[in-house]
C-alpha cells in the first residue's frame, strides 16, 4: 500500500472514530429565518429543484469530497453515489491524486456502473499542480470516471501540519488559470474547512472557476485530523493549536454573496440538517454541500445513505414551508439577521 493510500486509509479511521470538530462553531446557530404564521401554501407546494453549473438537482445538495484511493473507500463511494442518483443531488469524491499515481485505483473513484446519471465531480489538490501532477493528469482523471466537474482543493494549513506535506504554493494561480481554459468540464475552487476569504475568491473568480465552496471553519477540522494521525507529538500540539482555525461557514457564505451577487456559491462545512441548509441558502449559497454526517452511513449501505439524506431534505422542505417559501429564490428574503458575526 503506497504512503498515499494508508493515508487516506488513516483519514477515515479518524474522522469515524475520533473528535476531529473545528472548535469553532460554523455560525448557522445565530442565523435566523423569519417563520410564517400564515404561509399561503401547502407544504406539498415547496419546490427544491435547483439548477448547478448546467445541471438539474432535485436537491441544492452536494455531498462534499470524503475519500477514495482505497479498497474500502470505493464501496463508500459506490454507496454515496447510489443514494446522490436517487435523491437527485451531487456527489464529489475524495482527491484523484492517488490514482494519478496508481492507475489501478481509478476503480475506487468509478462509481458510474452503479450510478450512471449522477452529477459527479473529481476532486484534486491545487498545490499538487506544483508537485509534477500536469493539466493531461487531470484532463484524463476527470474523462477516467466520467466526471462533470472537477474540484480543486486549496488546503496550505493541513498540509503544513502533514509530515513532508506538499507546502509550496508558489505561483500556483497561473496554473490554475491553464487548467481552467484547458478542461472541457467546470472548475470548482475550495477550502478545506477554514474558508475563502472574498479577496482570494475575486483571483480565483478572475483565474475562470465556475463556483466558490467557501468550505468553511466549524465541520471537520482538518488540521485536528492531521494531528491525531501524526506520530510527531510536536505536531499533535501544533494541530490543535489551530483547531479554531479558519472563517466560521455562515459568516463565509453571506461575505461570499454579498461581493459576488451573481457568483454561484457553494456553503460547506458544519451543515448538519435541513435547517442549516435553509440558513446556508438564505445566506446566499447556491447549494450546500456535507460529509461528515453521512460518512458513516456510506459504511454500511445505499440505503442507510438514503435515510440520511431523505431526514436532510425533509428538514429543508418543513424550514421552507415555515417561512412561506415556496422556492429556493424566496429564502433569500426570509433571513431576519442581514449580518452574521464572525
Amino acid at each position: 500500500m503506497s504512503n498515499t493510500e494508508q493515508r487516506k486509509t488513516r483519514h477515515l479511521d479518524i474522522c469515524l472514530n475520533d473528535d476531529v470538530a473545528s472548535t469553532l462553531e460554523a455560525g448557522f446557530g445565530a442565523v435566523r429565518l423569519r417563520h410564517e404564521a400564515l404561509p399561503e401554501i401547502a407544504l406539498e407546494d415547496v419546490v427544491m429543484q435547483t439548477t448547478f453549473l448546467g445541471h438539474t438537482l432535485h436537491a441544492p445538495l452536494i455531498i462534499s469530497s470524503m475519500t477514495g484511493g482505497t479498497e474500502r473507500a470505493g464501496a463508500i463511494n459506490r454507496n454515496l453515489a447510489v443514494a446522490a442518483q436517487a435523491a437527485g443531488i451531487a456527489l464529489a469524491l475524495g482527491s484523484i491524486r492517488a490514482a494519478i499515481e496508481n492507475p489501478e485505483l481509478f476503480a475506487t473513484y468509478d462509481v458510474r456502473e452503479v450510478a450512471p446519471k449522477v452529477v459527479l465531480f473529481a476532486n484534486l489538490g491545487a498545490v499538487q499542480l506544483n508537485y509534477g501532477v500536469s493539466i493531461e493528469d487531470a484532463r484524463r482523471a476527470v474523462k477516467a470516471i466520467g466526471a462533470s466537474g472537477l474540484y480543486l482543493h486549496l488546503n496550505p494549513l493541513q498540509e503544513s501540519l502533514q509530515p513532508r506535506g506538499d507546502t509550496n504554493f508558489r505561483a500556483l494561480l497561473p496554473k490554475i488559470e491553464s487548467l481552467v481554459r484547458a478542461l472541457d468540464v467546470p472548475v470548482v475552487a475550495k477550502s478545506v474547512g477554514s474558508g475563502i476569504a472574498p479577496s482570494t475568491a475575486q483571483r480565483l473568480l478572475d483565474a475562470g472557476v465556475a463556483a466558490i465552496d467557501v468550505a468553511g471553519a466549524g465541520g471537520t477540522s482538518w488540521a485536528r485530523v492531521e494531528g491525531k494521525r501524526s506520530d510527531d507529538p510536536l505536531r499533535a500540539r501544533l494541530a490543535e493549536q489551530f483547531a479554531d482555525w479558519g472563517m466560521p461557514t455562515a459568516h463565509a457564505t453571506r461575505a461570499m454573496r454579498l461581493a459576488f451577487p451573481n457568483a454561484t456559491i457553494v456553503a460547506s462545512g458544519g451543515i448538519r440538517t435541513g435547517v442549516d441548509v435553509a440558513k446556508a441558502l438564505a445566506l446566499g449559497a447556491d447549494l450546500a454541500g456535507m460529509a461528515l454526517p453521512l460518512l458513516e452511513p456510506a459504511t454500511r449501505s445505499p440505503d442507510a445513505v438514503s435515510e440520511a439524506l431523505a431526514e436532510i431534505t425533509e428538514g429543508l422542505r418543513i424550514a421552507m414551508f415555515a417561512t412561506g417559501s415556496r422556492t429556493l429564490a424566496n429564502l433569500r428574503g426570509a433571513l431576519l439577521t442581514p449580518e452574521v458575526s464572525g
